[in-house]
C-alpha cells in the first residue's frame, strides 16, 4: 500500500520543477502533474514517463493503479484562466 505523499515525492524527484497532487485510497491514486518535461510530447509519451518513474511500485502491485493527467506549465497556467 501507497501513500500519496510517496507517489508524488517519486514524481517530483523524477521530473524537473514538477506540481504535483496526489489523491487515492493506497491502491487506486489519481494524479495531476504539470512538469516542463511535458513541453513537445504527446500524451502518450508523457504518461509513459510517469509510469517508468512508478514502475517498480506497479509491478510489486504495491501501486495497482493511477490515473493520471499532464500537463505543461502553459497548458496549466491556460486552465487556471
Amino acid at each position: 500500500m501507497m501513500e500519496p505523499d510517496a507517489i508524488r515525492a517519486l514524481l517530483q524527484a523524477g521530473l524537473r520543477d514538477a506540481d504535483v497532487e496526489v489523491a487515492g485510497d493506497g491502491r487506486h491514486f489519481q494524479a495531476r502533474i504539470v512538469s516542463a518535461d511535458f513541453e513537445g510530447l504527446p500524451l502518450l509519451r508523457r504518461h509513459r514517463m510517469v509510469y517508468d518513474l512508478l514502475q517498480s511500485h506497479i509491478d510489486s502491485d504495491v501501486l495497482h493503479a493511477i490515473s493520471m493527467r499532464t500537463l505543461t506549465p502553459a497548458q496549466a497556467a491556460a486552465e487556471q484562466g
